[in-house]
């Protein structure tokens, strides 16, 4: 059990380690979604986290023809413009 405690002009809680490592919430972003029942914490997928593992994987499958620059090349591209 948990009660709102004042933080600056908002309210926390504060949520027990224990939980925090069940719910896969640790050094992450948080989702809030409100739901009838309450408010529910969600952690936030990073889903380039796979990215550089997954492309050195299928670069060297390519038989030694990998090209060093286009890993950090496309890992370091700007995706504001792109819709996802």
């Amino acid at each position: 059990m948990a009660k709102l405690i004042t933080i600056g002009n908002s309210k926390g809680i504060r949520i027990p380690q224990p939980i925090i490592k069940q719910a896969n919430l640790e050094n992450c972003e948080i989702e809030f979604v409100v739901t009838q029942e309450g408010l529910l914490l969600k952690p936030i997928k990073n889903r380039r986290a796979e990215w550089r593992k997954n492309i050195e994987e299928i670069l060297a499958k390519s038989e030694g023809q990998q090209d060093e620059g286009i890993i950090e090349e496309f890992l370091n591209e700007k995706f504001e413009d792109w819709e996802w």
